[in-house]
């Protein structure tokens, strides 16, 4: 019997190892106009410069590296809104391997064909009807693939948590780490390493309003289930927490703030006009969180995570203009 988390400060600096030279070390954004804004220093970790547009690449690869030979030689599955299917595309090229992918039908366009564009084959399903889990698993099943999932995987979500290492690497210790939440992956990488390093750094989650199933699972100390949200952040959309990301989360994570998809779309339009980047809407949730004053005492050093980049230019025109 061991007491040891499922994932560890030494797992995500193994990642970090793995990783090193594939992935992006990506930039740490600081800006005066935002600190007057918030009334605190900001370090922005700027995971939409990674490669595929998103953090994920940093579990997927770390993931796919780790698979046997006899593994990788059979290809591998995933299944994702966007993000995730793009890194276990290019994480499989990069290898010399094959990837197929289950992607929601309403994807957004440009994540669809950037995911074909790393290689992959893209196999299709209604997300409000179809169960992700259940037919990405039966698939991989179907054609003896290895699958990785987009955030129930110890060894996905310690890639992850290389983001937040790197960030507090850079800057030094922070009194805040704010991320976005999803199926909870960034989140309990992210919070094992801030944490790990530093255990009296306060850990902010952050989801869309019509999506708050890890607030509401925490509340309830259990995971919850909520219908499927229809928010602009579509890489949130989450149901329910994952397990293995919840226990870990359930004990890391001090509180949740919640954002409105208007919140998002101002954050997106600050990041362009102020900042100079390019956020997709769930990239931008922790950027609204601090411009909105969801996150109550905040305190003088906070890191936050964006997560992501991948927006069409149409999609970002229809968001932001006016």
């Amino acid at each position: 019997m061991t007491n040891r988390p499922p994932v560890t400060l030494d797992d995500v600096r193994d990642a970090a190892a793995r990783i090193k030279g594939v992935a992006h070390r990506t930039p740490v954004l600081h800006s005066r106009t935002l600190d007057a804004l918030v009334g605190a220093e900001v370090f922005l970790k700027c995971e939409n410069f990674q490669r595929v547009g998103a953090f994920k690449f940093r579990g997927a690869y770390n993931a796919a590296s780790r698979l046997s030979p006899e593994q990788a030689a059979r290809g591998i599955a995933a299944y994702s809104s966007g993000n995730h299917a793009q890194a276990v595309a290019l994480a499989a090229r990069e290898m010399g391997t094959t990837a197929v992918i289950l992607m929601p039908e309403d994807t957004p366009k440009s994540k669809m064909e950037a995911t074909a564009g790393y290689g992959a084959e893209v196999v299709t399903y209604d997300r409000y009807t179809g169960d992700r889990t259940a037919l990405g698993e039966a698939l991989a099943a179907e054609r003896g693939l290895a699958l990785i999932p987009p955030y129930e995987h110890p060894h996905v979500i310690a890639g992850q948590g290389t983001a937040a290492l790197e960030l507090i690497e850079e800057t030094g210790q922070l009194d805040a780490l704010v991320a976005p939440v999803g199926g909870g992956g960034l989140m309990a990488g992210s919070a094992t390493a801030a944490k790990g390093l530093h255990p009296a750094t306060r850990v902010v989650g952050v989801e869309p309003e019509a999506g708050d199933d890890t607030r509401r699972s925490l509340a309830a100390g259990e995971r919850v289930t909520i219908p499927v949200p229809r928010t602009i952040a579509d890489g949130q959309a989450a149901e329910t927490p994952g397990e293995l990301t919840f226990s870990i989360n359930r004990r890391l994570v001090d509180e949740i703030a919640l954002v409105s998809d208007e919140e998002i779309r101002e954050a997106m339009r600050f990041a362009f006009e102020r900042l100079k980047i390019v956020l997709e809407p769930s990239g931008a949730t922790p950027l609204a969180a601090l411009l909105s004053g969801r996150v109550e005492r905040l305190p003088r050093r906070v890191g936050a995570i964006l997560s992501g980049g991948n927006v069409s230019a149409r999609r970002f025109a229809e968001l932001c203009g006016g």
